[in-house]
């Protein structure tokens, strides 16, 4: 891979624009880093999400609990061993909250025990390896079918996906009922310009308010510092860079 490396969504519906942002700056070669501001120890100002208009159905909807997801003992499992991870005062270990939420205070945790020494046996996969990369894309759509906005948002970076604050990423779903994500093979980590990059093909599955099923294929880029001395804790972690997805004919 080079160092010069840009990829956009071509026009495409309302939901694949959400789906599909372009992200990150088109020549890294040569620049340096930029300073990410650490995640705060106690839960993050964008997980309390602005409220919708109530003209957009599905993003008036709270997000699914983890209990309602995977039933109320294995979600009082994964909390735990989020409260057990988490060094944070209040963290959002809690049963009521997304799945998607809990899994990413895990890997945050596991993060941060990773750069202080050795983590757990429990943080697994290593927060650096391609697999926690692919796990990233996996909990974004994890994230996207609870209604859990602010934590898909996160796996964008701390500033979410490029020129779409927020409250402007929610309402790009707010027709959506349901997303399933397939994954492909992911290959190898390549590195440009201090960072590393993977490519993880996926195939989408979304279904509208109204019935509708949207498909589309394509690919996302996930991006970490590499393993450079200085690097926090959240730059070493593996998020969204940039996406590119296009649609595909009904079945």
């Amino acid at each position: 891979m080079t160092g010069r490396y840009r990829i956009c969504a071509g026009p495409l519906a309302s939901l694949a624009l959400a789906l599909a942002a372009c992200g990150g700056p088109a020549d890294r070669q040569g620049a340096p880093e930029p300073t990410e501001t650490p995640r705060p120890a106690t839960d993050s100002v964008a997980r309390a999400a602005p409220s919708p208009s109530p003209s957009t159905p599905a993003a008036t909807g709270e997000p699914r609990s983890c209990a309602a997801e995977i039933g109320r003992q294995a979600a009082d499992r994964r909390a735990q061993l989020c409260r057990t991870l988490s060094p944070a005062t209040h963290p959002p270990c809690n049963v009521a909250n997304s799945c998607a939420m809990i899994d990413d205070e895990i890997a945050r945790s596991c993060a941060l025990l990773r750069q202080a020494g050795s983590p757990p046996a429990d943080c697994w996969p290593d927060p650096r390896s391609s697999e926690a990369a692919v796990d990233v894309v996996k909990r974004y759509y994890a994230a996207l079918d609870a209604r859990d906005y602010a934590t898909a948002w996160l796996q964008w970076g701390q500033d979410g996906p490029p020129n779409q604050p927020l409250e402007k990423f929610r309402q790009g779903f707010a027709h959506t009922r349901s997303t399933h994500v397939t994954i492909g093979s992911a290959g190898e980590a390549e590195g440009a310009a201090g960072s590393l990059y993977l490519t993880v093909p996926v195939t989408v599955e979304a279904t509208l308010d109204s019935g509708e099923l949207q498909r589309f294929r394509g690919q996302y880029i996930v991006r970490r510092v590499n393993d450079v001395d200085g690097a926090t804790a959240d730059q070493l972690r593996w998020h969204i860079d940039s996406a590119h997805l296009q649609p595909l004919p009904p079945r």
